[in-house]
């Protein structure tokens, strides 16, 4: 006996269990709440959501084993008084009237169908006594749950209950459990369709009744209310939402079945409907793709995600994935430029700087509107959106350290070799994506610390050490980001939608729209007191659009987002200075720190660790002689009656600049010419070509029409001299310039004033653009 005992043990486990155990199911993504998102067909073509025992309403496992296997928790298999009582049944009945399967049979005949005869029951008996040898009785349970069929290609209770009721399967009404039950005891003549609403309706309330007879699962339930409700009749499509997001999820994440997301379903359909509501008139002006990304920045969860306007249609590459795509961001960095200065100490929002024509080489950078404003304040500079300014700026963070940064804040687009990009960057001349572009603007609403922006809601932080924690990094000060925040909340900017002075206005936002080089992006980011939403618009194809304008374009959406999104806690919102800001007393002309030149002065907000050191350039205190009205200096005022003026002094190159446009501007009095050399003010200061400039020579083209550009700051109405590796090229007052012939090499340029005072710089020249950014 004992050798026939260990015969039958040997044989379960050398025997393969039935294949379609191994049958692969259908994947599903789902939102946060754990609804369903989207659901794939099975690798056999079936709808088959793998189930857990834990995640069934607990009612209908109740009546499950009641009404098609009551001794299922002990038996092995095979009920052997079930057998005796089907074999008394049959007997006396004269045919068979009862089959007395077991769950465990019962899952053995749909994972392996065969003709209905004794010799088939007998091998089912073996396979039953084979899976509760391998598996436990929840694991047969719960692959009962995922084969069991419901029609068509459904299998299993989730897949049923999804499409027969619209819901998961862990929460039944009675009719539900009752029409669940009946349709697989007949599944292809109950499945809900008109045809078989009559058969699906007398075998549930069949089903309702034994229920209230034996008053269980519910002890209070009322079958006559119950058997009113009608049963389903047609099947519902299985959940599609949010394809790209999902589709995308599924192809990064293989392995997995169940994918369970941060996004947030009521966020995703009022977040699809803003979107496909704008798509007419955008398609009108030649727009034909889209993306959003919708954040939690207090979270770091991402709660929304569009890729495309559309999914399935042939055209315009709809089911290209447009959050995850690289593309130009126009100026969506100059927040972050502007953030980094001011952790840097070169500017605050009151510094005074320059918005004039400049030329790196052959790279002359020009505002949207190809006009420029002489000198404007940094945060008109950033809420204004000027390209020059920030040019600059960028050339003093250092491009390379600026693009370091935003790599470590999860940035992937970028190329990583040394001197690949150039100042460009600024206005758009890298590529980057709306995910990675959501990540930058929560780090700047969320004061500074950059978190990773979670997709998947995970039990345990499980990622590798070498990950980004999920408390992140401060990636730029409270201070910084709190003063980017306040320029990014003016309202009185070109890009602040004309609409919004009639309707709501979202409370507490602050945000920046850009617009790609040729009208092929268009960009809107920003963030509300909880959301950070970033909107992307324009064509795979790169086919340029007029309209491809950030703040026309994709500026609405993101109010009508933002809008959306806001709550009543919203309202009471404040952005307050954090404690790294102290008051600073700077000029209130230039906004530099202020000297006693400076006639009036005003207090702003810096950080205490970077706080601006250079003193207000613009004006200047000389001694006037009162005869003459020359200035004087302090080794010859003697016998001289004078009196000191304070004088507003312009850089050189502004002056250049009004100079070439038929304007001038007041200067300083020169000093008088027995002072000069006694006179410490005017040292010569090289201006163009920039430090560490590289010249790329245009091939084809001679050097005559590449000629460079040399200009500088000094005394005025003082000329300077200029030299070439020591050989003199001529003089030049400092409100003009002096133009140089390049020729390939290293050269060292010097300008020099009359007091002998000087400033030199190496430049290279290149015979060709070859690795030029």
């Amino acid at each position: 006996m004992l050798g026939l005992c260990a015969g039958v043990v040997a044989t379960a486990y050398l025997v393969p269990l039935p294949e379609r155990l191994l049958a692969g199911p259908s994947r599903v993504v789902y939102f946060r709440d754990g609804t369903p998102a989207y659901v794939t067909l099975s690798t056999d073509d079936k709808w088959r959501i793998p189930v857990s025992v834990d995640e069934v309403d607990p009612n209908y496992l109740a009546a499950l084993v009641e009404i098609e296997d009551g001794r299922f928790w002990w038996h092995p298999g095979v009920d052997p008084l079930a057998v005796v009582r089907a074999l008394f049944q049959n007997v006396s009945a004269g045919g068979v009237v009862s089959g007395a399967s077991t769950l465990t049979m019962q899952l053995v005949r749909v994972l392996e169908p065969r003709p209905r005869s004794l010799s088939s029951k007998f091998i089912e008996a073996l396979r039953a006594l084979q899976l509760e040898l391998r598996l436990s009785k929840r694991e047969i349970l719960q692959a009962y749950l995922s084969f069991i069929p419901y029609g068509r290609n459904i299998e299993g209770l989730e897949a049923a209950s999804l499409a027969y009721f619209g819901h998961r399967a862990d929460a039944l009404s009675p009719s539900e459990i009752a029409t669940l039950l009946a349709v697989p005891q007949n599944p292809n003549s109950r499945y809900p369709t008109k045809p078989h609403i009559a058969r699906l309706t007398a075998a549930r309330d069949a089903i309702l009744r034994r229920m209230g007879e034996r008053a269980w699962p519910w002890p209070a339930v009322s079958v006559e209310s119950t058997l009113t409700k009608a049963a389903p009749h047609s099947l519902k499509p299985f959940p599609r939402e949010a394809p790209h997001a999902a589709r995308w999820l599924l192809e990064n994440n293989p392995l997995e079945t169940r994918i369970h997301t941060t996004l947030d379903k009521t966020t995703q359909q009022f977040a699809e409907g803003v979107f496909t509501r704008a798509r007419a008139s955008l398609a009108a002006d030649g727009i034909f793709n889209g993306a959003v990304v919708i954040a939690d920045h207090r979270s770091a969860r991402i709660e929304a995600l569009i890729g495309n306007f559309e999914f399935l249609e042939d055209d315009h590459g709809a089911q290209i994935v447009g959050f995850d795509v690289p593309r130009s961001p126009g100026s969506l960095l100059k927040p972050f430029i502007y953030a980094s200065a001011i952790d840097q100490g070169i500017v605050l929002p009151q510094t005074l700087v320059e918005d004039i024509p400049v030329h790196y080489g052959s790279y002359s950078p020009e505002n949207y509107d190809q006009d420029f404003r002489g000198l404007v304040r940094m945060e008109e500079a950033l809420s204004w959106s000027l390209n020059v300014p920030f040019v600059n700026l960028l050339g003093k963070v250092g491009v390379e350290r600026f693009l370091g940064r935003l790599q470590s804040m999860g940035v992937r687009s970028l190329r990583s070799e040394p001197g690949y990009y150039g100042l460009s960057a600024a206005i758009g001349g890298v590529e980057i994506t709306p995910l990675e572009i959501a990540g930058l603007f929560a780090s700047l609403a969320n004061r500074g610390r950059y978190r990773h922006l979670e997709l998947l809601e995970r039990a345990g932080d499980s990622r590798p050490a070498t990950e980004i924690s999920p408390e992140g990094f401060s990636a730029f000060s409270e201070g910084a980001t709190y003063l980017t925040r306040q320029t990014l909340s003016l309202r009185d900017r070109p890009d602040f939608p004309g609409r919004r002075d009639y309707s709501a206005m979202p409370p507490s936002i602050h945000w920046k729209t850009g617009t790609s080089f040729g009208h092929r992006d268009a960009w809107a980011s920003g963030s509300g007191p909880r959301h950070t939403a970033v909107v992307w618009l324009g064509n795979f194809d790169n086919s340029p659009s007029n309209r491809l304008v950030g703040a026309d374009a994709a500026g609405p959406i993101l109010f009508d987002l933002l809008e959306g999104l806001a709550s009543a806690e919203d309202a009471g919102h404040r952005d307050l200075p954090p404690a790294d800001l102290r008051p600073v007393k700077l000029c209130a002309y230039s906004g530099y720190v202020h000297t006693d030149a400076c006639p009036h002065t005003i207090e702003a907000l810096a950080r205490g660790q970077s706080v601006p050191s250079k003193p207000c350039p613009f004006h200047t205190r000389r001694e006037i002689d009162l005869e003459t009205g020359h200035a004087l200096g302090p080794l010859c005022m003697e016998g001289r009656r004078h009196a000191p003026q304070t004088f507003l002094r312009w850089p050189a190159n502004v002056r250049r600049w009004l100079k070439d446009r038929y304007r001038t501007l007041p200067e300083p009095p020169s000093f008088a010419p027995e002072c000069r050399r006694a006179a410490s003010e005017g040292r010569p200061a090289i201006i163009s070509p920039p430090p560490g400039h590289v010249v790329f020579l245009i091939g084809g083209r001679s050097a005559t029409e590449q000629e460079i550009p040399l200009e500088a700051e000094g005394a005025s109405g003082a000329p300077l001299s200029w030299f070439v590796d020591g050989e003199f090229l001529g003089k030049a007052l400092p409100d003009e310039r002096l133009w140089w012939i390049p020729e390939p090499g290293k050269h060292l340029l010097l300008t020099q004033n009359e007091l002998g005072e000087s400033d030199s710089r190496w430049i290279e020249v290149r015979a060709d653009r070859a690795g030029n950014r």
